[in-house]
């Protein structure tokens, strides 16, 4: 039985026997329930808690909403089955290798075939106990954002066939500069949440299709899953429509440095954030475990090109461990952490296994100064050019400086909704939207969560517009001087 979203922790019986307990809200949590299923009608049973010890760990901008949010459903599998696969790719000139690691619930034959865009056979292969099968692909097409290929893939055994999609492609860092199949790029990102005024946290792919379409006719090319990991099909859905992910962890733990403000200093909040969670290694197996549960999840997913261990909860021994083990288990992604920067000074900490040097909201001067003193890693700007009010601004300074040097990989906006919960409809026919403090609610953060590029309906906002435009600069021509091109790129603007 599988659960894909309940906040906070939930406790499930069947036919009055205790199944068992799970946490994490935006992970699958799976039962076995063969023992207590029988013939006819069954009676299950949710009690679904509002807190828990991870609510510590999931203190994101979001509004409070706790319920099963995702699908839950039965899934029945025979006895000889395959119980987990994992998909790593090789390409060479004009070769790519399949890597299919497979493990079984006891040994079984599989026949593997991989298909191409027409449906005819490229590569065929079969394995017949626990280990890794290889295929090669001759002359492959590879994925990008521009060109979406999917290859498919189909595992057939005597009583089952599974059916996934592959994308051939490689992200890789070389000194300090992003690549995607051998050629340079800069992330034209957005941060999304799930939200929407009506279904709240709960989206389907018909809501996803919507955001996705519009973020591709707004020259969007990649997307940071803030601030946990979003519903299995929207990772399937980014694969077909080509978009880069930066998938995080439901990790933040943004509460704790609230306790050192009555000496509210930046150094006292730097130094001190980390000692009640990133660092107390209690928290230990709570943050590598959910990044775990991310990784393993969605390791079959060949839009996601980055790894993020969360938002906003400060570094220490525990994401040094979490890191470990991600680049450990999937060498090939890459890693980031904004939140990295926010440790204790006394003490020295492992970076070996973070990627990139991410920031949010950086002043340009600083930007600069890491490029000239420092520059080891890519840098990221993981949330950039805030669009609350009549925001965003400063795009034409970031990207003179994302063009001008390589090392720079490109941002992510902050954010792409407004969030707010529908609230029936005004004299004038409008939706009234509410948000913090329209519930009667004492503590809340006003209007902080209206800070999205569309409105809470997907409404263009003219944020939304400007975006689209300096990213069409960015792409048409070099930014070499800030008053160059600005005929050419109006006459394009107006002609499309």
């Amino acid at each position: 039985m599988n659960f894909e979203g309940v906040d906070s922790c939930f406790y499930v019986w069947i036919n009055g026997s205790y199944i068992g307990y799970s946490q994490v809200s935006h992970m699958t949590s799976e039962f076995d329930v063969t023992d207590v299923l029988q013939d006819g009608t069954n009676t299950v049973a949710v009690l679904v808690m509002k807190w828990c010890d991870g609510s510590y760990l999931e203190d994101q901008d979001k509004f409070r909403m706790s319920g099963i949010f995702r699908d839950v459903y039965i899934l029945k599998r025979p006895k000889q089955a395959i119980s987990d696969y994992h998909i790593k790719t090789r390409i060479e000139d004009m070769l790519a290798k399949v890597e299919i690691e497979m493990k079984f619930y006891s040994p079984l034959n599989v026949k593997i075939s991989i298909e191409d865009r027409n449906g005819a056979v490229v590569a065929l292969g079969s394995i017949a106990e626990e280990g890794t099968a290889v295929l090669e692909i001759a002359s492959p097409e590879l994925w990008n954002t521009e060109n979406p290929y999917l290859y498919k893939l189909i595992l057939e055994t005597e009583n089952e066939v599974i059916v996934d999609h592959i994308a051939l492609r490689k992200i890789e860092i070389k000194d300090q500069v992003i690549y995607l199949n051998g050629q340079k790029i800069k992330f034209r990102g957005v941060n999304r949440h799930d939200s929407d005024p009506v279904t709240g946290f709960t989206i389907n792919p018909e809501q996803i299709t919507t955001d996705l379409t519009l973020m591709k006719q707004h020259n969007f090319n990649a997307i940071r899953s803030s601030h946990y990991p979003n519903a299995p099909f929207f990772y399937e859905m980014c694969d077909k429509y080509g978009f880069m992910v930066i998938d995080e962890a439901d990790i933040e733990a943004h509460g704790p440095f609230m306790i050192y403000r009555k000496e509210d200093t930046d150094y006292n909040r730097f130094k001190r954030w980390n000692e009640k969670i990133a660092d107390d290694p209690v928290w230990e197996e709570a943050i590598v475990d959910r990044v775990k549960l991310m990784v393993e999840r969605d390791k079959n997913r060949f839009c996601i090109v980055m790894w993020s261990m969360g938002n906003e909860s400060a570094y220490g021994c525990n994401f040094e461990k979490a890191l470990e083990w991600t680049k450990n288990f999937d060498p090939d992604r890459i890693t980031q952490y904004e939140s990295a920067r926010y440790r204790n000074y006394d003490e020295t900490y492992d970076y070996s296994n973070l990627d990139v040097y991410s920031r949010m909201y950086p002043a340009l001067s600083e930007i600069q100064e890491y490029l000239d003193k420092d520059g080891s890693k890519p840098f990221l700007l993981v949330e950039y050019c805030h669009s609350m009010g009549n925001g965003p601004g400063d795009f034409e300074d970031y990207f003179q400086m994302i063009q001008d040097n390589d090392k720079m990989c490109g941002g992510f906006v902050w954010e792409w909704c407004d969030h707010a919960i529908a609230h029936g409809t005004a004299e004038n026919g409008k939706t009234i939207y509410a948000y913090g403090g329209d519930h009667g609610e004492e503590i809340h953060d006003g209007n902080f969560c209206m800070d999205g590029l569309v409105y809470p309906d997907r409404t263009v906002h003219t944020g939304l517009l400007n975006t689209r435009m300096f990213i069409a600069r960015q792409e048409l021509f070099p930014i070499t001087k800030k008053a160059e091109n600005w005929c050419f790129i109006t006459t394009w603007i107006l002609m499309t």
